[in-house]
């Protein structure tokens, strides 16, 4: 069974907000005591969170879907619900959150850094917030929102400063080893490494890590022996080492030769060109294979790289090897730019811009803005005064007047919305909806107008 994975498709579904209360005070003597619903809570955030104890995306494979708690009702005595609890999800550190679509939407390093990838919805405002010195005694509520659903690729690519790349069996599994306290699982036969292993390397003052990326073949770049999935863990890397076996057994297998394949691979795979390279000539305790080293060297000289001959083994060439990796590192360090302060972008709103728009669709008129779709969600189509508060809001925002500038007349079709989540009705400009058995203009309720004469 896998006990790493580096890429999981996750299913994340943010919290319902829950449904605004539409309650009326009652005490003695007190007929009218007013509206007294309380809101709704938020639902939850599914939250995305960096946690350096994380190594692995696998809880995420054997579970991707995964839900926020829903926001409370509100209640009576002007109670609000309480809110949806947030699901936090810890993921490794080099995490990037990519869409559907493969756009990168996030890169999440650095321990504890956040990302909420499907917000819950808002709550329903209870009658208590609905209340208005024209509209005093709401019989409705609003309710809750839906959360956003999201399907978002979580691929995981290896933080190090230091990527080894080489063939499998090259020895950068017992390089790790050597030089760091890491302790990989290490054997002698192919594609023993299936997974990054990460080590902490001290070198005089400067601390930088190491990652042993598993071992590439020709073809890795087009995915050949899941050549993708290794790949992606060097992108990061501020220096590549090529650890070049030197005492292989394979035929038609020599340093020079596992080089160009290696560097044809990286070019194949893109990105990597800038990244300075170091060449570690392995296992030269081996005495053919140090034979061997002594051969090539001045060859792999000429390409105007460092070459360092060591052995994993007899840790013969590693405190060279690591001063010179720490050297190069701080130098990448001390080229990255200084971090830019926050800034706050403002954007408002154009001013000719009516957070709506109204097209002609086979014969009927849709809708679409954030506005007049989100109210849609939020009425509860069983009351009439909250159509008709619907309604209210849909005339104030200028919808009505932009259908009749389309050539929309009483009784076409109108649809809010898309085809799957939107709302269809029967164009009726200056609707007077509410409680037809009180007789009362929209949003009005003669009773309180009667008992308030008679105070």
């Amino acid at each position: 069974m896998a006990t790493f994975v580096d890429r999981v498709l996750l299913h994340a579904a943010g919290g319902r907000g829950g449904n605004g209360c539409a309650s009326v005070h009652r005490e003695k003597f007190k007929p009218f005591g007013g509206p007294d619903g309380g809101n709704g809570g938020r639902g939850g955030d599914v939250v995305l969170v960096v946690d350096r104890n994380v190594t692995t995306l696998l809880d995420y494979h054997h579970s991707p879907h995964r839900k926020a708690g829903h926001g409370k009702p509100g209640m009576g005595g002007h109670r609000s619900g309480a809110d949806g609890e947030d699901l936090v999800l810890p993921v490794p550190e080099g995490t990037v959150v990519v869409g559907i679509d493969g756009e990168v939407i996030a890169d999440l390093t650095g321990d504890g850094t956040r990302w909420v990838i499907a917000p819950g919805g808002s709550g329903g405002l209870g009658n208590a917030s609905l209340a208005s010195p024209r509209r005093r005694a709401p019989g409705f509520a609003l309710l809750g929102e839906p959360g956003i659903d999201a399907d978002v690729v979580l691929e995981l690519k290896t933080v190090a400063d230091v990527g080894l790349v080489g063939f499998p069996s090259a020895g950068k599994s017992s390089l790790v080893a050597a030089v760091s306290a890491a302790r990989p699982k290490i054997a002698d036969y192919p594609f023993t490494t299936l997974v990054p292993n990460l080590g902490v390397v001290q070198a005089g003052s400067t601390r930088f890590t190491i990652a042993d990326v598993p071992g590439l073949i020709p073809g890795a770049s087009e995915g050949k022996g899941l050549g993708h999935e290794f790949l992606r863990h060097i992108e990061r890397c501020a220096v590549l080492v090529h650890v070049l076996d030197c005492a292989t057994l394979e035929p038609h297998r020599d340093p020079l030769t596992d080089l160009q394949v290696l560097e044809d691979e990286l070019a194949a795979y893109g990105g990597l060109a800038d990244r300075p390279r170091v060449v570690v000539l392995n296992k030269i305790d081996v005495p053919e294979a140090r034979e061997l080293a002594d051969l090539v060297t001045p060859d792999l000289q000429e390409r105007g790289w460092p070459v360092y001959e060591v052995s994993a083994v007899s840790h013969e060439g590693l405190r060279p090897l690591t001063f010179a990796l720490a050297e190069i590192v701080q130098q990448y360090r001390a080229s990255l730019p200084e971090p830019e302060a926050t800034r706050i972008v403002l954007r408002p709103t154009p001013v000719d811009d009516a957070g709506f728009t109204v097209t002609v669709e086979d014969g009927r008129f849709r809708v679409r803005g954030h506005k007049p779709e989100r109210w849609v969600r939020q009425t509860d189509f069983s009351n009439d005064e909250a159509v008709g508060y619907l309604s209210d809001r849909l005339a104030r925002l200028g919808v009505e007047e932009s259908l009749v500038a389309k050539g929309a007349e009483p009784g076409a079709e109108v649809v809010i919305g898309d085809d799957e989540e939107g709302v269809v009705f029967d164009f009726a400009p200056q609707l007077q909806a509410g409680a037809e058995q009180l007789q009362s203009p929209r949003g009005t309720d003669r009773r309180v107008e009667a008992w308030e004469r008679e105070q």
